[in-house]
């Protein structure tokens, strides 16, 4: 049995692996679906000194907290920077990291480095650090993607905005230790919105995709459940 433990992106909050959850469990694992700090039912706690540092101890403190190890540690989106700060923190917990259409940072990047386009969401912030989810566009990108009308509609309900600090704190990597473990990248090739680009995954690192848009956890559950069972 493995232990898969799920961090939504930006927005979004835990509710958005309901659909992948069950099929890993029935797999014979035990799945974590936390929302962080700001979203879901932590909504509440959304405020602008929530940062990147802050998520990084949400996912940091589950780990600890529940004493897991061998863990597949799942990030989509943005939190391809929380479960590499997690892996440099925790590396000797973690078996397999899932980088989940993420950003992948180096040591002292921000999110605004990996992906620059953010900075024009930063400039739409709301009160100068609440920035809104990023709005519907025509098919096929959708919202995130997702372009089903009910989909939509449940997508939208889970959303919250994102606090400027998590696109401006930097990262740390600075433990060697977290660069062995086996890495996954898991790219969804379809509905991709202009500007949004993709480094180069290093030699020895796999990579799985998947013909959908960005949200594949809501949109090709079935599919993402056979590709992280591969990491089990």
């Amino acid at each position: 049995m493995a232990t898969f433990l799920l961090v939504h992106g930006a927005w979004h909050s835990g509710r958005s692996w309901d659909r992948v959850a069950p099929l890993l469990e029935s797999a014979g694992h035990r799945v974590l679906a936390p929302s962080l700090t700001g979203y879901g039912d932590k909504a509440h706690l959304l405020g602008q000194e929530v940062g990147l540092g802050t998520h990084i101890d949400d996912v940091a403190g589950i780990i600890e907290d529940e004493r897991l190890d061998d863990v597949v540690l799942v990030g989509h989106s943005y939190a391809g920077m929380v479960i590499s700060g997690v892996a440099n923190r925790v590396p000797e917990r973690i078996a397999h990291l899932v980088f989940l259409d993420a950003m992948v940072p180096e040591d002292g990047e921000a999110a605004v480095d990996v992906l620059p386009v953010t900075k024009q969401l930063i400039d739409l912030a709301v009160d100068g650090w609440r920035v809104p989810p990023m709005p519907e566009q025509p098919p096929p990108l959708g919202l995130f993607g997702v372009t089903d009308p009910d989909d939509v509609a449940w997508l939208r309900s889970m959303l919250s905005d994102q606090p400027v600090r998590c696109l401006q704190e930097p990262v740390r990597l600075d433990d060697p230790a977290a660069r062995t473990i086996p890495r996954t990248h898991i790219h969804c090739v379809a509905g991709r919105p202009a500007g949004i680009t993709r480094r180069p995954v290093p030699a020895g690192e796999q990579i799985r995709e998947l013909s959908t848009g960005h949200d594949c956890m809501i949109t090709m559950p079935v599919e993402l459940a056979g590709l992280l069972l591969e990491a089990a």
